[in-house]
């Protein structure tokens, strides 16, 4: 344990946002590249962390270690003239936002967080409310500095030769379990400034949603839906479309500057002894939730924050289900018969008494992702976060998996917690080549779970 200071290396007690468990860990600080490859050979096995935001247990490692390297979240060069930016992997995406949006650039891809490494989107290849013009975040990284736990250094990019190339595939949605990135180059894309023009729109019926949706990616970069899951298995929802638009005589709000980034809007305050999420809220929620929208619907320009980021704007709103946590299942489904699964899912929900006021619908455009075991590709997104309530939502859950596996479609890996490895091993047919990158010093529970080790 030479490479590793005793006097920093600490224990924590560390959960993912679902709030499912809450483990010790040993946290190693990691505070730069050159330190990276002695500290990771004496400290292995372990996985990275980031900043929590992933909902299950990818980057949870119950009694073992995590590497943090949080305070490695330095921006180290911009190219003006090309959009490339170099980082460190604990820089956060609302700071790059926040920097750069009044200059002209913004991350092409963003997930419905901004708190989250870069590092972290790479290890999860994120994807965003664009998918259908801009495809995933793994489609715009330019190259990549990967630490393995046997100090080896590896620089891979999407253009190098096959075996880099590989590295490089393996590692966008590889789960952090190639390696720790120490740093990344990823092309930032041009916009008129910080603004959108968006648009709300209420449906009344799946199809609809897809009418509209179909209709909005012909000349709209961000299209995604609402969906009030709580009307007999989700006949209504709103959705919303944007484009960037110039509006230089606005002001920025103080909380998306550099200087203000750090600094959030309210914060839930406590974690009630039971969900506030539960059969008897949920359809008022929806219900003045859809009402709001649509009493609001019509064009706008809007601050990109509240447009990308919603949830962001409360603090620890994780903490509303409870001290049970949640599960999220979010899943991919074949275009061909989306509107069938999707109807399927939603009925088997409605009968459940379960369900959630996240109810989230959006079409996937026509790309594969990069990424080895990257989620996002053609078909048909719906997202259901679901209070924790033991055996009976686990029951649920499997009941949707019959539903998804027997559609062919596949959960993202980000967000699970429990996944049979029967539907994973189905849902990821390029698993096999992934095995060969695994880095054998690197393990999660979720690899355990899934992988065996």
């Amino acid at each position: 344990m030479s490479s590793v200071s005793s006097s920093r290396v600490s224990s924590s007690r560390v959960s993912s946002w679902g709030r499912l468990s809450d483990a010790e860990h040993r946290v190693v600080p990691i505070t730069s590249a050159d330190a990276a490859p002695g500290i990771l050979q004496a400290s292995a096995p372990g996985i990275a962390r980031g900043m929590e935001r992933s909902y299950g247990d990818v980057a949870l490692n119950a009694g073992g270690t995590l590497w943090d390297t949080r305070s490695m979240n330095r921006l180290l060069a911009f190219d003006d003239a090309t959009g490339i930016l170099t980082v460190e992997p604990g820089v956060l995406l609302r700071d790059i936002q926040a920097t750069f949006s009044r200059q002209g650039w913004m991350l092409a891809v963003t997930p419905g967080s901004e708190i989250v490494t870069v590092a972290g989107a790479i290890a999860n290849d994120v994807h965003g409310k664009n998918h259908a013009t801009m495809g995933t975040f793994a489609d715009h990284v330019v190259s990549i500095t990967l630490v393995r736990t046997d100090g080896e250094v590896i620089v891979c990019g999407p253009h190098d030769e096959p075996e880099g190339r590989g590295w490089f595939e393996a590692t966008c949605g590889g789960l952090g379990l190639t390696g720790l990135i120490v740093q990344a180059s990823i092309r930032l894309k041009r916009v008129p400034g910080p603004w959108l023009l968006a648009e709300d729109i209420p449906y009344q019926s799946l199809p609809e949603f897809f009418e509209l949706s179909d209709a909005s990616e012909q000349s709209f970069e961000h299209v995604v839906s609402w969906i009030d899951i709580t009307t007999g298995g989700g006949r209504r929802g709103i959705l919303s479309r944007a484009n960037p638009v110039p509006s230089p005589h606005r002001e920025v709000p103080p909380s998306a500057t550099p200087l203000g980034a750090a600094k959030g809007g309210i914060t839930f305050p406590v974690v009630p002894p039971l969900s506030l999420v539960n059969s008897l809220t949920l359809p008022l929620l929806n219900r003045a939730y859809y009402r709001l929208k649509r009493a609001g619907a019509g064009s706008k320009v809007v601050h990109y924050k509240p447009f990308f980021y919603p949830l962001d704007a409360v603090e620890e709103w994780n903490r509303a289900y409870g001290p049970r946590g949640f599960y999220q299942y979010q899943c991919v489904l074949p275009r061909a018969t989306g509107l069938e699964s999707v109807r399927e899912i939603l009925a088997i929900v409605a009968r459940s008494g379960q369900g959630s006021f996240l109810g989230v619908l959006k079409t996937l455009g026509d790309r594969e992702p990069i990424g080895m075991l990257s989620f996002a590709r053609p078909g048909v997104n719906l997202t259901i976060d679901f209070p924790n309530l033991g055996r009976s939502t686990l029951a649920l859950l499997a009941s949707l998996d019959a539903v998804v596996s027997e559609h062919g479609g596949r959960l993202y890996l980000a967000k699970d917690a429990r996944m049979p490895v029967a539907l994973f091993e189905a849902g990821y047919p390029r698993l096999a080549e992934f095995t060969e990158y695994r880095d054998p010093g690197i393990s999660s529970e979720m690899s355990r779970r899934l992988l065996g080790s």
